[in-house]
């Protein structure tokens, strides 16, 4: 006979009792109504003034940058501070 696939003749019984709705079954009205806005950010992060990607969008993107550092170099330093207060031993 040879090698044959196994076919269940059963569908496995569904764990839970909702069906989900293929995309092709949607109509089209109830796709997302906003305005595209990708052309327009494409627009913005590709224009050549000189600023990094991650700084195109101004003070906003400028107040995450600096809080994100200053927590890093803070981390960086508390984590020194206790290695080094954890490498001194205990007086008794």
């Amino acid at each position: 006979q040879g090698l044959k696939p196994i076919v269940p003749t059963e569908f496995p019984a569904l764990i839970f009792g909702t069906t989900t709705k293929l995309a092709s079954d949607l109509p089209a009205t109830d796709s997302f109504l906003g305005k595209n806005k990708v052309p327009d950010l494409q627009k913005l992060f590709q224009k050549a003034d000189g600023l990094p990607v991650h700084l195109k969008r101004g003070v906003p993107d400028k107040l995450l940058y600096r809080t994100t550092m200053a927590l890093t170099i803070g981390g960086t330093i508390y984590c020194l501070v206790a290695l080094y207060m954890a490498s001194q031993p205990r007086n008794q």
